[in-house]
């Protein structure tokens, strides 16, 4: 993947067009962002630190990361890149750690990071199962669970969670994937009114297909499942979305006129919708 090459640019808040409800600035802000070598999590690291705010960035790929630093221009007071594997309990201590001493705190958690397969369930592995849970979920509760004092005690905080339309939406061939962004989709709506009470938001935004390294690095993939999208967003666009969400304080967005299709259709005609997904998912 080829990632745009951005010269230094003046720091400050970029107002995204068509804002006209700002509930948080991201200038100043601490934030701590997974997923950040690639795809979305390339282009909300760059939009970050372009209106701003300080980050702590991590992913596995640790080249990806100081690529990420080094086209930015940026110095490194600005976005700190940890390397390491956000299933692992031990790194999410430490990004805790690094977020606390380098920047003093933590004001938004934005849980980027996210992995899937595609076949049968009944011809996968359990690993396969548990490895998608562990990435997509448990990472995502215990980073979070781990950010909380900080978040106590940040400036408009919020904990931002990248889902996908498969959280509302079962589809055949995807059934780990799904399984897991159902269990996020209801730990973030409790999460969210128990943390209403003081002051701290939970958004989740749902991406349909994203233009990324997503399906470059699926586990013990049948190649030749027929992997049906519901509408192709550029991960620049997607990335946009979730910062305008977090700036306005969205609950929850779906992002795309094909994912709101999906989840309505399945809500309003159900066996129409499996029916369907028989024919063109499987």
């Amino acid at each position: 993947m080829q990632h745009p090459k951005t010269a230094p640019y003046p720091l400050g808040e970029v107002n995204l067009k068509g804002t006209n409800v700002c509930k948080r600035t991201l200038t100043n802000k601490k934030v701590l962002l997974t997923g950040a070598s690639s795809g979305i999590g390339w282009y909300l690291a760059r939009e970050l630190v372009r209106a701003g705010a300080y980050v702590v960035a991590t992913s596995r790929r640790s080249e990806r990361l100081e690529q990420l630093r080094l086209s930015l221009g940026n110095p490194r007071q600005r976005l700190i890149a940890i390397p390491g594997d956000i299933a692992d309990p031990l790194h999410r201590e430490r990004l805790i750690d690094v977020a606390t001493g380098r920047l003093g705190g933590i004001d938004l958690v934005i849980n980027n990071a996210g992995i899937g397969a595609v076949g049968q369930f009944e011809r996968a592995t359990p690993s396969r199962l548990r490895r998608i849970f562990e990435v997509d979920f448990f990472a995502v509760a215990e980073l979070t669970r781990l950010s909380l004092p900080m978040l106590h005690q940040g400036k408009n905080p919020a904990v931002a969670v990248v889902s996908s339309v498969l959280a509302h939406r079962g589809v055949p061939g995807k059934s780990e994937y799904c399984a897991a962004k159902f269990a996020l989709r209801g730990w973030t709506e409790a999460l969210r009114l128990e943390l209403k009470p003081a002051g701290i938001d939970v958004i989740t935004v749902s991406p349909s297909t994203t233009k990324s390294e997503f399906f470059e690095s699926l586990l013990d993939t049948d190649s030749s499942h027929k992997n049906l999208h519901f509408g192709i967003q550029s991960a620049e666009s997607v990335a946009n979305s979730i910062l305008g969400a977090i700036r306005k304080g969205h609950r929850e967005l779906i992002l795309s006129p094909g994912g709101k299709a999906l989840v309505w259709l399945s809500r309003l005609a159900p066996s129409l919708t499996d029916r369907l997904l028989l024919r063109y998912a499987t």
